[in-house]
């Protein structure tokens, strides 16, 4: 089913701590063009635009000298302005998604919500303090600044595993998946606001 209206979406933001530019096309084919000047969240964008299925163009500057949270969750803020920039009315998608992915011995689960109402659980304990130079606990504030940007429930739990890079890479390949069902537009109900409100707002 093709969009009658373009899916995108361009979000700049500029801070005294960050300054960031995104671009993101939800009927895309996963292409990236990504540099946060943070090398694995640069990966698990990468990871995230390819597993949806949604180009993802992110430009970041920030202030890496002192350490990579502002640039994590500023980046999560941006990405989650424009996902919901490009639903706009959300007319026609599916709204849920769910995914299941094992990344060798992790095994992450994801459910995505796109409701309106933004919420994140995340239960994802990690093995280790950080992957490379950066902080583990730095993923959820990622995914908390999307959901709560996005306005969608977004649940993110780890089945089990024990390599952190293989942890953080699972979370992000599942909600990549979850987003992609997420967003797909539904054939049998094409210009319909998927709830009984009629609308898909707090």
């Amino acid at each position: 089913m093709q969009p009658v209206f373009p899916r995108q979406a361009e979000i700049t933001r500029n801070t005294a701590e960050t300054s960031i530019h995104a671009r993101i096309n939800l009927d895309g084919t996963g292409q990236a063009e990504i540099a946060t000047g943070v090398g694995f969240l640069d990966h698990m964008l990468h990871a995230l635009a390819r597993h949806a299925m949604i180009d993802i163009m992110l430009k970041a500057t920030g202030d890496l000298h002192i350490d990579f949270h502002h640039t994590t969750e500023d980046c999560g803020i941006v990405l989650g302005q424009a996902l919901r920039a490009a639903l706009a009315e959300k007319r026609g998608i599916r709204r849920y998604g769910q995914a299941l992915v094992p990344m060798d011995e992790a095994l992450a689960e994801c459910a995505i919500d796109i409701s309106g109402r933004p919420f994140l659980v995340w239960q994802v304990p990690f093995s280790a303090q950080k992957i490379g130079e950066m902080d583990t606990e730095l993923f959820e504030e990622f995914f908390r600044a999307f959901a709560m940007q996005a306005g969608i429930a977004l649940h993110i739990v780890l089945r089990h595993g024990s390599n952190a890079h293989h942890i953080a890479e699972g979370c992000f390949k599942a909600a990549a998946r979850a987003l992609r069902m997420a967003v797909e537009l539904d054939p049998r109900a094409p210009d319909t606001v998927p709830s009984t409100k009629g609308v898909l707002e707090a």
